[in-house]
């Protein structure tokens, strides 16, 4: 027999029945959560009772954080503009990026290498500092103390015994920062559950597919309200909040005039 151009390992159907990952997919209806039908389907087998947790409250914890992010004010313009939900919500996953959302990812792949390598972790934020580059996983915005969300997920982390090299490298990493550059710059919820995920044996090449798993819900929570509590066209900026900075205005040069 040929070998198949397409293969996966993650889905098959026989006959009229589907099975992801080996199992009847009729039989995981009722018995699994949603968090754990994502495990399985991500990782290739089931999650035990302190791995269910743990997902449960990494997808909740990015659930959604305000309409100011780039992928709300993205969703909810473009739903504005006489767009349906999933244009909308694909609008705002499309806003994901190495700013917002994507971070995830730089924060998995930061923290399993460093792990690995087994460098000294004053050497490590050493370099990105020394360089001025921003730490994958450790700042934000609003939070300059500490991050509510990471405080959470590394108490649940301890709970469900999922505290270990790469929570306590994330965690080291944060009191380096301070140590070399006398201002704290916190371990923020994409950094924990990048050490979280990691942890767990997830591979940084995840990190996206995380933090769209759990903040998608969000979106289309944003769009529908966009939809139907508001007017279309709605997003639109007024003339007090925006400020033209080109050149004053012009003739157009007599060479250039044809009417």
């Amino acid at each position: 027999m040929a070998e198949k151009k397409w293969k996966t390992a993650v889905t098959q159907h026989i006959e009229h029945e589907t099975y992801v990952r080996g199992y009847r997919l009729l039989d995981l209806v009722g018995n699994l959560s949603f968090a754990q039908a994502i495990y399985l389907i991500l990782k290739g087998e089931l999650p035990n009772e302190a791995e269910s947790k743990m997902m449960e409250a990494m997808f909740v914890s990015v659930i959604d954080h305000g309409i100011a992010p780039p992928s709300v004010i993205a969703a909810r313009a473009v739903a504005s503009g006489g767009n349906s939900l999933n244009v909308g919500v694909a609008a705002g996953v499309m806003a994901f990026g190495s700013a917002h959302g994507g971070a995830l990812e730089d924060a998995m792949r930061f923290m399993q290498e460093g792990v690995l390598s087994g460098r000294p972790v004053r050497d490590i934020v050493a370099d990105y500092l020394s360089q001025k580059k921003p730490v994958p996983g450790f700042g934000h915005r609003y939070y300059k103390e500490f991050d509510p969300r990471t405080k959470r997920l590394m108490e649940l982390a301890r709970l469900y015994g999922f505290y270990g090299k790469h929570c306590e490298f994330a965690q080291q990493v944060e009191e380096e920062i301070f140590r070399q550059k006398g201002k704290r710059i916190v371990l923020n919820v994409d950094g924990a559950i990048a050490a979280v995920a990691s942890e767990m044996g997830f591979d940084w090449r995840l990190g996206k597919g995380f933090f769209i798993i759990g903040r998608v819900p969000g979106l289309v929570a944003h769009v529908y309200e966009e939809l139907t509590t508001e007017k279309p066209f709605s997003k639109r900026l007024s003339a007090e909040e925006t400020q033209y900075t080109g050149v004053p205005p012009r003739d157009l040069p007599e060479g250039y005039r044809k009417v």
